[in-house]
């Protein structure tokens, strides 16, 4: 059975998204589009690839099994095209990126502009994320993590500030209340405002000075989801709920301000900062490999 390209792929963007909603809002197609063309591939090969219930879409066996062999398949289908792209005067097409929520906030505003200005036919897609994923299984051509957070066959290219520090901060009416801590080990008396990933893990708070690296896992009256709840929790310390803890670019605006009062600022640990990450195992797309050189040049810049 000879299949349409476009109905494997919309298989694949149904089972990436699990559901057709996501799934068009992903791939720019109509959900009924995309149902239609699974039932016309689920009879043309006689199987049936989906589950499906009101809340969710899930693969058979069969699916799964088409899946694995499928999205590989695809995915050098499209370096193949792509190889067009190295004819043009100019690289065009979808460049997908799945970025932390930091660093659609910390990192692409100082890039993106000046990337679509002198790249108009690309068209720039950012997908936020906090988890680590395969950016190939989301579709994705790129992504931003950590460096503790990459696989060893990914490539992995500085972009942004290279040196970031985390910050801890309350709002002054709140340290006039309950204290200032002199000590990280103080903040286990004091009402602290948490951060947990999707994956359930709440990373504890680290400090370091002079050689001494200090762990703590304070309690408060405030868990948000890491990312996404972000602001919320900035938000509670500047009404005084308690202490929050942060990217330090992210909390300088309300430094500058006077809403926010750093706390235990001689503690403060640096890290290193993120990489645009892809596998090494396929022809870069011209888009990504525009953005690539970008970012490339724009380090040799500063």
């Amino acid at each position: 059975m000879q299949a349409d390209l476009g109905d494997l792929n919309a298989f694949v963007a149904v089972t990436r998204a699990k559901g057709f909603r996501d799934a068009a809002r992903l791939s720019g197609r109509s959900a009924s589009g995309l149902s239609e063309a699974i039932r016309r591939l689920e009879a043309g090969l006689g199987v049936r690839l989906l589950n499906r219930t009101t809340r969710s879409v899930a693969p058979t066996e069969a699916g799964l099994r088409l899946l694995e062999r499928l999205a590989p398949a695809l995915s050098e289908i499209d370096a193949a095209l792509d190889v067009v792209n190295t004819f043009r005067d100019r690289p065009a097409g979808t460049l997908k990126l799945n970025v932390p929520v930091s660093a659609s906030r910390l990192v692409l505003p100082r890039i993106v502009p000046a990337f679509l200005a002198a790249y108009p036919e690309i068209r720039l897609e950012i997908i936020t994320e906090e988890s680590f994923v395969d950016v190939l299984a989301s579709g994705c051509d790129a992504g931003i993590r950590y460096g503790e957070r990459l696989e060893q066959d990914m490539i992995a290219v500085p972009i942004g500030p290279r040196v970031q520090r985390f910050a801890a901060a309350a709002a002054p009416s709140y340290l006039d209340r309950s204290g200032r801590p002199a000590h990280p080990r103080d903040l286990l008396a004091h009402a602290c405002l948490r951060g947990r990933f999707e994956s359930g893990a709440m990373p504890p708070w680290e400090f370091e000075r002079d050689g001494e690296v200090v762990t703590v896992d304070p309690a408060g009256p405030l868990v948000v989801r890491m990312g996404g709840g972000s602001d919320l929790a900035v938000d509670a310390a500047i009404a005084g709920s308690g202490i929050a803890y942060h990217f330090e670019d992210w909390l300088a605006p309300h430094f500058e301000s006077g809403a926010l009062e750093p706390v235990l600022k001689d503690w403060w640990q640096d890290f290193d900062g993120p990489y645009l990450y892809y596998p090494g195992r396929r022809l870069v797309p011209a888009p990504l490999r525009a953005f690539i050189d970008f970012v490339r040049a724009g380090a040799e810049r500063s």
